[in-house]
């Protein structure tokens, strides 16, 4: 008798997801983090791991009550079935309603938590780059002061000025430039993620029920809701992953114009490669094994194969005449062009920061398992304990799953190697496991039945479910939600707006930013490179640096020759502080040096008040021109727009969320001050 009720169980367990569940329990709920010597100390973890025990154990005693009041009362789930058959019966009119509604969602909160713009500098850059494509063109021209416009992740050397991102995110961005409702360009690739993904797990699950809720959590999962409302290029990676899925489960079916679904699955797969080519690695390499194996049977396969792989050199192609006209390469990749090789995967010293190392790596993956144990579900359950379980039960069948099981695998072991820690909306390096985790937590919750012969003990899972989502929804959510709507407040400000507002028209308007930004946008004009910069910020006092910067503009010194005599100057690093006297804590000071009479200047501007200049990039500017403010530099701006009134905006006062103020700028006076 106990052999044959624990038959089922044994049947349906595999070795690969007894390992992948041991990962996920590893990493998972472990702080790994905290026990590599001489790594960094997460301090967040024990209060977070204290509300995952508590939300647990009220979760499971929820579940527990649920249980036994459902032995008397037992709720009817005939209208969903009838719900979900009904999707079955009409799969594309599903799609396109699942799909319209998350639509709304997503750009509900595009436009209500994250204001309809870029936020982080790397959405800002890559909607930068779309604008650029919007104009026909793959770069605009630098000219000779592009210090007045620089940012962090553009390129502005060789007269030419683009993002270092692959134009693969940036283009999928351009339809919305074009429109000007660029925020709406996450929300329509994330509807098309969702219909996409219902059409495959449609065709994976058999159960019909189980299809539908796996189509609907795939929605309304707080990972994607969120970073579907944002502009960053993870959007659009996720989008071609389910394309590709989309296309291996068609092939997987014995159908006519097979062909077809080959070429799309290999150009989707090139276009995961123009939009972020580490992802593209971990997910081309199992479906490309997967073809070649199938390429065994015959001609027609084949065939397919051949076209998948015209589908992966189209997009491919594209992509590396593109790194020819800007990089000057095929195969020098922008981002590497910018901070050197050393931003590549492996270990070593990167272009800031500390040193990767193999217990470095293992920090960050820790870390990504970590977060997503939180920002995936938002439930007080840990989100992974539903995976690790669903691995543990589900057995994975499809084409499909068996690929994105070796994805995950290898998506980790490429961030492993790589020495950023990508943290924005969640741990964004590990976003495209998401289909595959509610995947199998859909199925495992659909085929409970046959692992859980107690029907008790079904309805306290279930309970527990329940609970967990209504705690989601109406605590950890709106809490979440609150947290991303407070933050970034300086990127969310609208400069044009206020100058339009303030009826000032063909102007000229000095943007006030931090000292320490100006710092680093007059290092990036002497041609010290962006890694270098970085570097000499961090470790030498911002006074030290404003001289000897001002020293070489003087000198006309530049480059290597201009980095060699800065470096010089970091022999005091050990001893330096965070500014005591600027409100940007990013400025570094060195107890007791004697800051003179500009460098208290510089102090005081920023206690006045200051804004940012980057979202400026992403606007248009109407009748005025808009330009970093960079004091004595600003007077080649003077001359090159001599008959435009000269306004300098900043914030009114230091505060957070301290509103922008227009003030009119004499040009004698300020040439006055700069004189002296």
């Amino acid at each position: 008798m106990n052999t044959s009720d624990n038959r089922p169980q044994q049947n349906r367990t595999s070795v690969a997801g007894c390992v992948a569940a041991a990962v996920v329990g590893v990493f998972g709920f472990l702080p790994i983090v905290n026990w590599v010597p001489g790594g960094r100390q997460v301090g967040w973890y024990s209060p977070v791991a204290s509300q995952w025990m508590t939300g647990t154990l009220i979760a499971v005693g929820i579940g527990a009550v649920s249980a036994i009041l459902g032995r008397r009362w037992q709720p009817s789930v005939t209208p969903w079935r009838s719900l979900a058959r009904l999707a079955s019966l009409h799969p594309a009119r599903t799609g396109v309603l699942l799909g319209s509604i998350a639509c709304l969602l997503y750009s509900l909160v595009a436009l209500k938590v994250f204001s309809g713009v870029p936020l982080h500098l790397d959405e800002i850059s890559q909607v930068v780059q779309a604008r650029i494509f919007a104009t026909g063109r793959l770069y605009l021209e630098s000219g000779n002061t592009p210090e007045f416009r620089s940012l962090l992740h553009v390129l502005d050397g060789e007269g030419k000025w683009y993002a270092q991102f692959p134009p693969g995110g940036p283009l999928m961005l351009v339809p919305g430039v074009l429109l000007g409702v660029s925020w709406l360009s996450g929300p329509v690739m994330g509807a098309l993620s969702v219909a996409l993904f219902w059409g495959v797990v449609r065709r994976l699950v058999s159960s019909p029920q189980v299809a539908l809720g796996a189509a609907i959590l795939f929605a309304l999962t707080p990972f994607v809701v969120f970073m579907s409302g944002s502009h960053m290029n993870h959007v659009a990676a996720l989008l071609w992953v389910l394309v590709a899925a989309y296309a291996v489960a068609r092939l997987s079916e014995k159908e006519d114009r097979q062909v077809l679904w080959a070429l799309l699955l290999g150009f989707a797969l090139g276009m995961l490669a123009a939009t972020r080519p580490v992802d593209a690695v971990a997910f081309a390499l199992p479906a490309g094994v997967w073809m070649l194996w199938r390429a065994r049977v015959g001609a027609n396969r084949v065939a397919e194969l051949l076209v998948s792989g015209v589908g992966v050199a189209l997009p491919v192609g594209a992509l590396l005449l593109y790194n020819q006209e800007t990089t000057g390469s095929a195969f020098l990749f922008a981002y590497e062009k910018l901070w050197g090789s050393e931003h590549g995967l492996g270990f070593h010293q990167p272009p800031w920061g500390e040193a990767h190392t193999p217990a470095r790596g293992l920090e960050l993956i820790s870390l990504y398992f970590l977060r997503l144990q939180t920002y995936l579900f938002e439930t007080p359950v840990p989100s992974l304990l539903f995976v690790a379980a669903a691995l543990l039960v589900v057995r994975l069948r499809s084409a499909v799953e068996r690929m994105w099981l070796a994805s995950a695998a290898l998506l980790l072991v490429l961030y492993f190697l790589y020495w950023h820690d990508g943290f924005y909306l969640g741990p964004r390096f590990v976003y495209l496991l998401t289909p595959f985790c509610v995947l199998l937590v859909a199925r495992g919750l659909g085929e409970m039945g046959e692992v859980i012969a107690s029907s008790d003990v079904r309805r306290g899972v279930w309970g527990t479910v329940a609970a967990s989502a209504v705690m989601a929804a109406g605590l950890n959510v709106p809490e979440r939600t609150g947290q991303y709507r407070a933050g970034l407040s300086i990127m969310r400000q609208d400069p044009v707006a206020v100058a339009q507002a303030a009826g000032v028209t063909n102007s000229l308007v000095l943007v006030r930013e931090s000292w320490g930004a100006q710092l680093v946008a007059r290092l990036w004009a002497l041609g010290v490179s962006r890694g270098a910069t970085e570097g000499l910020y961090r470790t030498v006092d911002a006074c030290a640096l404003d001289e000897s910067i001002s020293a070489l503009e003087r000198d006309g010194t530049r480059g290597l020759a201009a980095e060699g005599v800065l470096r010089g100057l970091a022999a005091d690093s050990a001893r330096l502080v965070s500014s005591p006297w600027s409100p940007d804590g990013s400025e570094r000071a060195l107890p007791g040096r004697a800051y003179g009479a500009t460098c208290q200047s510089r102090i005081t501007e920023d206690r006045i008040g200051f804004t940012i200049f980057a979202p400026l990039l992403v606007r248009d500017w109407g009748t005025n021109v808009f330009a970093r403010d960079l004091h004595a530099r600003d007077s080649v701006l003077f001359a090159s727009h001599p008959q435009r009134p000269v306004f300098l905006l900043r914030s009114a006062s230091a505060e957070p969320g301290a509103p922008l103020v227009l003030i009119p700028v004499s040009r004698d006076s300020a040439q006055a001050s700069w004189a002296k």
